[in-house]
């Protein structure tokens, strides 16, 4: 009874909603609290019982989380009710923080006598490109169902749970091996070449993962598909963004990241089903997949052409792309200016005396290194050891295809709305609730490794984890790859995407592999919490630092980076 009087207290002096009021009648009704103390509670008026508000507040565990979990699901209302604002053109207040300049476009249409290609060609293609990110997706999704298994006591390879943060990690170290030389060959021999060779050691890495009779195949294995992911990262967006019109670059864009929310729901959906050698085998098809589309439908960057000295190579990929009845001239007037004034360099003192680079390459890295350090990777590879649970309502295999399925539909109407809403909104909103999230979670880790009895929250993780993974696809997850292939100049990009990918990698690394030293030092709670004072710092960095990209050329952005706006662009950014 003075727990149900306690709660009373408390959503009268905070002026809570009774939501609070009904979560924790259900855990204690699930407690087998009798029916009399019930009605008591259903006709007890609050004023009539005087408490302080620290003897309310009290130490009791599940009136904590009760509390905490009702302010998150108000927190979420609010996000889902300025999102479909934004995505109805209402114009919130909100949409103000879209852009750090007062004259930048807030419109989500673009101006309506600019001249617009079909779409079809463009989509097929960006689509086809990043059937390799669905192929990503199944690198990083690998180590939740295949760790069961390999660290079972019949599995034919012997591992020890260090070694498997090794196998999990050395994707990242491989992606640096990966990065430089993917986006310096693609500016050597082009895109769609170097696209179409990365489907090779992809295929590769999964026959020695088949294979493997030694932890240190899988080694081997996990590095090339790191080298892989690497030049994946380094290619694909930056091919997507120079086929791509403005007004559907940032969707196109995004089909990045849906391709592997996409690749780690298939591995989560198959996982429970199939043992070691058909994971393998279901997952080492999808690269040959990859490279038969290449070949059979993705055409080569215009930009590249044009650059290359084969024009009108490059008019007829546009037109191809644009449809015949779409002037490309003003297209190819714009990348004759850009590269008339850019010559690609591969000098590293040229990049490095580049503001517009240096900005760029500070702005991407920063999303990057923050999207590393909220732990999605921690999450995705980790996923069903983190819902394990003693009593669990749901089994941690289900859990994990709840996650897998949320991100897909979270990433893909991120996809409908990076294009209507900005990428700052989207990214701002995304980031806060995500430390909402895993603040949560970190509380309840941190009361249940203190001896607190949470079996009443076994659903917390699973509620908290599920918003967290909507949330990040939404904004966190797709964006960085969507400015990737925005920020960066036609002259440095291929070396400054390169570094960048570099030193993301590295991070990524970092954060991965001392997940299980947090873990063995300081439990998950403070492990968790970490991950939610990033999540924090990320929202200050966008907020300060990220520009708005929403509806500008390439030109345009390269000229705000650089500090340089003319005056018809800013009468044009403010009329539209």
């Amino acid at each position: 009874m003075l727990e149900l009087t306690n709660l009373l207290l408390l959503v009268d002096y905070h002026n809570l909603p009774y939501s609070v009021l009904n979560t924790y009648i259900n855990v204690l009704v699930r407690k087998s609290t009798s029916r009399r103390e019930l009605d008591f509670v259903t006709f007890h008026r609050m004023d009539s019982v005087k408490m302080t508000p620290k003897v309310a507040l009290g130490h009791n565990v599940y009136l904590t989380l009760a509390v905490c979990m009702s302010l998150l699901f108000q927190f979420l209302g609010w996000f889902v009710e300025s999102v479909i604002l934004v995505a109805q053109n209402k114009n919130p207040l909100m949409l103000a923080l879209a852009s750090s300049d007062k004259n930048a476009t807030t419109s989500s249409d673009t101006p309506a006598n600019e001249p617009q290609g079909k779409k079809f060609r463009q989509y097929v293609t960006a689509l086809s490109a990043t059937v390799g990110t669905f192929a990503v997706g199944t690198v990083l999704a690998w180590m939740s169902p295949a760790m069961p298994m390999l660290l079972s006591t019949n599995s034919k390879i012997k591992m020890t749970a260090d070694q498997g943060s090794w196998v999990g990690s050395l994707i990242a170290i491989g992606a640096i091996f990966g990065s430089i030389p993917a986006g310096r060959t693609a500016d050597l021999i082009g895109r769609r070449p170097v696209i179409a060779f990365l489907s090779i050691p992809f295929t590769i890495s999964w026959a020695l993962i088949y294979f493997a009779t030694d932890v240190w195949h899988l080694y081997v294995a996990r590095l090339i598909a790191g080298t892989c992911l690497g030049g994946i990262t380094a290619t694909v967006p930056m091919y997507i963004g120079e086929i791509s019109e403005k007004s559907i670059r940032g969707e196109l864009c995004s089909y990045v990241q849906v391709n592997v929310t996409l690749g780690i729901l298939y591995v989560y959906l198959i996982g429970p089903f199939v043992n070691y050698a058909w994971l393998a085998i279901t997952c080492g098809v999808l690269p040959v997949i990859w490279f038969i589309l290449v070949l059979l439908v993705v055409p080569e960057s215009p930009t590249y052409l044009w650059r290359s000295g084969k024009k009108k190579e490059a008019e007829d990929t546009l037109v191809m792309l644009r449809g015949k009845d779409y002037d490309v001239t003003g297209e190819l007037q714009a990348l004759q200016k850009e590269l008339e004034e850019k010559k690609p360099s591969s000098k590293l003192k040229d990049l490095v005396k580049s503001r517009t680079t240096l900005r760029a390459a500070f702005t991407v890295l920063g999303l990057l290194g923050f999207l590393s350090c909220s732990g999605i990777n921690v999450v995705i590879f980790y996923a069903e050891s983190i819902f394990k649970c003693d009593n669990c309502i749901i089994s941690p295999k289900v859990s994990s295809i709840v996650i897998g399925i949320l991100q897909v539909i979270f990433t893909f109407a991120s996809s409908q709305l990076v294009d209507r809403a900005g990428r700052r909104v989207l990214l701002l909103i995304s980031d806060s609730v995500m430390a909402v999230c895993l603040g949560s979670l970190a509380f309840y880790f941190w009361q249940q490794e203190h001896g607190v009895d949470v079996s009443a929250f076994n659903l917390v993780p699973l509620i908290s984890l599920g918003v967290y993974i909507s949330t990040f696809a939404l904004g966190f997850g797709p964006i960085p790859g969507v400015m990737i292939g925005e920020l960066f100049s036609p002259e440095f990009k291929g070396l400054a995407i390169g570094i960048v990918c570099v030193l993301a990698s590295l991070i990524e690394f970092c954060v991965v592999k001392s997940y299980q030293t947090l873990l063995n030092n300081y439990d998950r709670g403070i492990t968790f919490g970490l991950f939610a004072g990033c999540c924090v710092v990320g929202t200050l960095f966008v907020f300060f630092l990220v520009p708005e990209t929403k509806h500008k050329s390439l030109q345009e952005i390269q000229e705000e980076l650089g500090g340089r706006k003319k005056t018809d662009q800013i009468q044009s950014g403010s009329g539209s």
